[in-house]
């Protein structure tokens, strides 16, 4: 099944704006990817049993030191919803069609499953919110990556809530 990541970070805004920005379309558009790579497109069924399909796509620096690739596609299916505390979905790399398509079409390692499991709550602490994201199923070789990764998406999300 592979290890487990878990990132948090705490937003000094209200959790109802960080769902928000977690939930909406336009928002996730803001902040979606890590540093140099934008959102350009993103569709969102927000419910139990609704899909998702979001692209990422890289500047030309990143796409040059990763082969030529630019536009990274995944999908998903949302598992629980819990308003404004809690998001289960799957996740997995896609093409633009939301096919499912191994890592490694990525240049991503071969050993990570087709399927992962992401967990994100979203935490009320003295005004603030705690965001936990809890991502299961990478193989060792991509929990550095992966964190940094995240950490960097959640970087832009800080500053798309003005944090």
């Amino acid at each position: 099944m592979g290890k487990e990541l878990v990132v948090e970070r705490i937003f000094d805004v209200p959790r109802e704006r960080v769902w928000k920005a977690w939930t909406t379309q336009k928002e996730i558009m803001k902040w979606w990817g890590p540093r140099g790579f934008t959102a350009p497109f993103i569709t969102i069924d927000f419910k139990v049993g609704g899909k998702y399909l979001y692209c990422m796509r890289a500047s030309d620096e990143i796409a040059k030191a990763m082969g030529g690739q630019k536009d990274f596609w995944n999908t998903g299916k949302f598992k629980e919803i819990v308003p404004h505390s809690k998001i289960v979905a799957t996740t997995s790399f896609s093409d633009e069609k939301g096919n499912v398509i191994p890592a490694s079409t990525y240049g991503m390692s071969a050993d990570m499953a087709l399927e992962a499991m992401v967990t994100v709550t979203f935490n009320e602490v003295g005004g603030k919110t705690k965001l936990t994201v809890r991502y299961m199923g990478l193989p060792d070789e991509m929990i550095d990556r992966a964190r940094q990764g995240w950490n960097e998406s959640l970087d832009k999300l800080g500053e798309a809530l003005g944090n």
